[in-house]
């Protein structure tokens, strides 16, 4: 067993268009990605018999469907890899979140085992694998906060504020699906640039859908308050709210409601999977 974790950071959407939907039901979007450092810890025991095995039990999510598993699976398939593993999760990022735990998680998976059997795979080649398990798992591999077109895989690398976020987690789940499918969604947002972005532009078409059908939600933006620049991450749970420092943040925090969780966390434009991939080749 390494003794030091894989990280699996959280993200959040700092603005989340969708600007069409396919033919084929994948929605276009453009949206910036922004990693948190708060993230999912994973450990990865490299086995020679070919098994790929979970060694922690995750609530409500089977073995066989935990995308952790899949991304493994996935990697052996497609480079014929004799070699197996057993991966242990200590998770923290809370499921239907909006702060890509399950892509993140995947990820970490793939970018790991990618250099723990000796695939050398390249950065782009992997990403593609990741793509067929989840739209923003190939934001993840990238590494960097990032603005992105297409589904979500089209990548170019922004640097943007590292503030500090409350974040807010109202107890919930909310299916990515569910959100995309309903009816009241806007489709067809004009795209914009990333200089309107920066002069002040961009919101999350998916907030008026979460806020109008989940009251859990609605509550928290009221707990922040009306003129608060709070805003939904990808299709909810989570809310975050910008602070000009950790203080500040902790400062809310302390009054968030009991039945809430809420994280005080750091935007980050480098992912700390980098890193950790950084001391594993030294």
């Amino acid at each position: 067993m390494i003794d030091s974790p894989w990280p699996a950071p959280a993200k959040i959407n700092l603005f989340l268009h969708i600007t069409n939907r396919r033919e084929d039901g994948y929605h276009e979007l453009q949206t910036l990605f922004q990693f948190l450092d708060l993230c999912d810890d994973l450990w990865f025991d490299v086995r020679n018999d070919n098994k790929i095995r979970r060694c922690t039990e995750i609530e409500s999510v089977n073995e066989a469907d935990d995308l952790v598993i899949r991304a493994a699976n996935r990697l052996r398939e497609v480079t014929n890899s004799s070699l197996g593993v057993d991966i242990s999760i200590d998770k923290k990022l809370p499921m239907g979140g909006g702060i890509g735990g399950g892509s993140s998680d995947a990820a970490t998976t793939l970018v790991a085992l990618n250099k723990l059997w000796g695939l050398n795979i390249p950065q782009q080649e992997l990403a593609k694998i990741g793509l067929k398990l989840g739209a923003d798992v190939p934001f993840f591999i990238h590494g960097h906060t990032a603005w992105a077109e297409g589904i979500g895989e089209k990548l170019q690398s922004f640097s943007a504020a590292e503030p500090w976020y409350l974040l807010v987690h109202p107890g919930i789940h909310i299916s990515t699906a569910e959100i995309f499918s309903n009816s009241q969604l806007t489709r067809d947002t004009t795209p914009i640039k990333m200089l309107t972005f920066i002069a002040g532009d961009g919101n999350n078409d998916c907030e008026p859908v979460v806020r109008n059908n989940y009251p859990e939600v609605e509550k928290v933006f009221d707990w922040f308050g009306q003129g608060s620049p709070a805003r939904l991450t990808g299709t909810g749970a989570c809310v975050f709210c910008p602070y000009p420092d950790e203080a500040s943040a902790q400062k809310v925090a302390r009054s968030l409601p009991e039945n809430w969780t809420g994280f005080v966390v750091k935007g980050l434009n480098r992912s700390p999977l980098l890193d950790r991939l950084a001391k594993e080749s030294e």
